[in-house]
């Protein structure tokens, strides 16, 4: 997207509110979306960012859904209380269906899976009515999709492996090897 082009699109409110517990992740982020002429605040915490939603609502908004202190849609609340009009995408390392439907009926924009670029932040920020931003240039894998899928199984019974592999229906040793090697790309 060119500069100019970008700059009209974004409007004279060009406040944008980044709420992540990854602290490296939100300054790349903040610094990245900033060179696109964003004015970023950030957050580390539910309670940082509902005290910055409440009382300086940003037009815009990236939030990530599992933070330290709770559930980011707690943000997204607050935030479409005070100001209806902000547009709002949910960042999440646990990409699911049930989450992003929730995420959307509570007033998301859009939901993003982990890891998105500032590219595809800023599309998905900048898309315009029912118009759907263009597919990411880097998707996940299926290997990653899958490993996601698995950890998040294995997050919701308490990093229990028996559970998890009677959960996913597969072998407790295959399970176990599985979470030994390393994320795929």
């Amino acid at each position: 997207m060119a500069e100019e082009d970008l700059a009209s699109q974004l409007g004279a409110d060009r406040s944008l509110l980044l709420v992540d517990d990854d602290e490296p992740f939100v300054k790349r982020l903040a610094r990245a979306m900033e060179k696109r002429g964003f004015e970023p605040v950030t957050a580390e915490s539910v309670a940082a960012g509902k005290a910055i939603a409440s009382t300086r609502p940003p037009a815009y908004a990236v939030i990530d859904l599992r933070l330290e202190d709770g559930n980011g849609l707690d943000v997204v609340e607050v935030l479409r209380e005070k100001r209806p009009d902000a547009r709002i995408v949910v960042l999440t390392g646990y990409g699911a269906i049930a989450t992003a439907v929730a995420a959307v009926k509570i007033g998301a924009t859009d939901y993003l899976s982990k890891p998105a670029d500032a590219n595809d932040i800023t599309n998905a920020l900048l898309a315009k009515g029912e118009a759907l931003p263009p597919p990411p240039e880097n998707p996940m894998s299926a290997d990653r999709v899958r490993w996601e899928h698995i950890q998040r199984v294995y997050e919701l019974c308490d990093r229990n492996v028996s559970e998890t592999a009677r959960r996913l229906n597969m072998h407790r040793r295959t399970l176990q090897r599985i979470l030994a090697k390393r994320s795929p790309r």
